[in-house]
């Protein structure tokens, strides 16, 4: 069952040494082979297309006018199901797995 708290005496019969190992060896270089060229030919692509975002606003200003115009109006919908759905979403994104079980 539970062991009472107190101190125990060490067994050195239950200790085991340890040997020293000689250095790693250095890993081997590799060359790039056909394949990572087109890996490499795709990360360019990849950051051409970031710096074409990175030359954009990061907000669509017509389409935040275009909201508040309709909020002003009142003609803004407002769906709870679709309002309750993405709180809940983010609530899931936000807990440990231990807490979605």
């Amino acid at each position: 069952m539970v062991e009472p708290l107190g101190t125990k005496p060490v067994l050195t019969a239950d200790r085991t040494t340890v040997s020293r190992v000689d250095a790693p060896l250095p890993a081997p270089r590799v060359t790039a082979s056909p394949a990572d060229t087109g890996s490499a030919a795709a990360a360019s692509t990849v950051a051409a297309q970031a710096s074409a975002a990175a030359a954009r606003p990061p907000v669509n200003t017509d389409r935040v006018a275009e909201i508040k115009r309709a909020i002003a109006n009142g003609t803004f919908p407002i769906l709870p199901a679709k309002i309750a759905d993405a709180m809940i979403a983010l609530k899931i994104d936000w807990m440990t797995p231990n807490e979605q079980a």
